[in-house]
């Protein structure tokens, strides 16, 4: 049963700023074909998830301006993001890079996802940037720990993880104190099963037991992972 997502907002706050850090440093030293490399979000490069993770960090829209937003976008929240996006990525590497450091410390609070959900985000496209290019560049099973637990959250049921993803598994980690669910159980590190439950199905080959054999036609039944 989805529980309610981490409570400590300054960890959260505190999370996000150096995992944006952690994430500028990493590109700073990127080059350029690199920076064209297909990262685990459909259609995006490198170039895509660096721009993603700045954007909000300039926009920084409250609900009035995010529905203002999605009336300009038909109601796409995914277009929106999107273009969104790729408006940030057509600006010169160094920019969107300095850009990050700059704002590295802005606190967002969306509506329904709370400070929880931006502090994922940078958990998630960090890794969707560094695993295709090989790179170790990781936040620390203590930083993956309140991502964990938003994404079994109540918010995170609400449009960010198809309802049925986490049912009758149990999910452990192998480098953490840290177990949700009942059932078949799925086991590996903080970063590979976030990385799945959010949908990357090349986590999957990183987490062991019986309950991989049952998450891994759920998530193939989505769509590629998206933003």
């Amino acid at each position: 049963m989805p529980s309610d997502p981490p409570s400590d907002a300054e960890t959260v706050y505190r999370i996000a700023t150096a995992n944006r850090l952690l994430a500028a440093g990493m590109f700073a030293d990127l080059t350029q074909e690199q920076w064209r490399t297909p990262s685990l979000c459909a259609g995006w490069t490198v170039r895509e998830i660096a721009a993603h993770l700045l954007e909000p960090l300039e926009a920084r829209i409250g609900t009035v301006g995010l529905l203002t937003n999605l009336v300009r976008y038909r109601g796409s929240l995914d277009r929106m993001v999107d273009e969104t996006a790729r408006r940030v990525a057509a600006r010169p590497t160094d920019e969107i890079v300095a850009g990050l450091r700059e704002r590295a410390s802005t606190r967002l609070k969306p509506p329904v996802v709370g400070p929880a959900g931006p502090m994922t985000d940078t958990c998630i496209h960090l890794r969707d940037a560094a695993r295709p290019l090989g790179l170790d560049v990781c936040p620390s099973p203590a930083s993956w720990r309140p991502a964990l637990d938003f994404l079994v959250s109540r918010p995170a049921a609400r449009g960010f993880i198809p309802r049925d993803r986490l049912a009758g598994l149990c999910f452990t980690a192998t480098d953490q104190d840290w177990r949700h669910g009942d059932g078949l159980e799925v086991l590996g590190t903080s970063e590979a099963i976030a990385m799945a439950v959010s949908g990357r199905a090349t986590a999957l080959d990183d987490l062991a037991g019986p309950g991989v054999d049952v998450l891994r036609p759920r998530i193939a039944r989505a769509s590629p992972a998206e933003p």
